[in-house]
């Protein structure tokens, strides 16, 4: 299991110290939320904060756009070059197009659903993407309760992912632990972001480990 600290739950005061933190204790990748205000009640942080993150981040960045007009967002964020880059499905009129965008740029594409929607919506979209990541939280704040019912969708589409043979990666995001993870893994998961499990925890390292099952 691959482990992407989302850095939302971070401390922003002593951000730099956070992601050097997580990046020693033995992190895969970077998870970072970014947050419009209108798709999500939430505003977080822009690609300034970002590429501050990405200078001393020495693992590659995760970067999960929840926004609205999500082409804009591509073009803000590519030039940071993270290794992925999501955004949902339930607001975009033209995946094809922006996943081939984000490819164009020499990033890894990927596709979010939200709680609700269904892994049969980008059934014929899998062969294109890098990634898929299933919220296990509905999206907006971290800290969230998780959904059960995210280990039913990610079976499913480890199902529609083999049927096509496709390299796609599933990641799982919100309310990630300890008590879950393996329930995770046995359902086809193959990254999952965890934020207050991580930064809430004493010691990182253990945390983070204990998530790599």
């Amino acid at each position: 299991m691959l482990v992407a600290p989302s850095i939302l739950s971070a401390d922003f005061g002593t951000l730099n110290d956070e992601i050097i933190a997580i990046c020693s204790a033995g992190c895969d990748l970077v998870h970072v939320d970014v947050m419009d205000g209108h798709f999500v009640p939430n505003l977080t942080i822009g690609p300034v904060v970002v590429n501050a993150v990405a200078k001393v981040a020495t693992k590659p960045l995760d970067i999960h756009l929840m926004v609205e007009n999500n082409t804009f967002f591509v073009d803000l964020f590519a030039p940071i070059k993270p290794k992925y880059i999501s955004f949902h499905i339930e607001e975009e009129k033209h995946p094809h197009r922006l996943i081939q965008k984000i490819r164009d740029y020499g990033i890894s594409p990927a596709i979010v659903l939200n709680p609700h929607t269904s892994p049969s919506s980008i059934e014929y979209l899998l062969e294109d993407l890098d990634m898929v990541l299933l919220m296990s939280v509905n999206p907006g704040f971290g800290g969230q309760k998780f959904i059960p019912s995210v280990l039913e969708k990610a079976s499913k589409l480890k199902e529609m992912i083999e049927k096509k043979n496709a390299n796609t990666l599933i990641e799982v995001d919100g309310g990630v632990n300890n008590k879950n993870i393996l329930m995770l893994r046995d359902a086809g998961v193959d990254i999952v972001v965890a934020g207050n499990y991580v930064f809430g925890s004493h010691n990182y390292k253990v945390a983070i480990d204990s998530l790599k099952v």
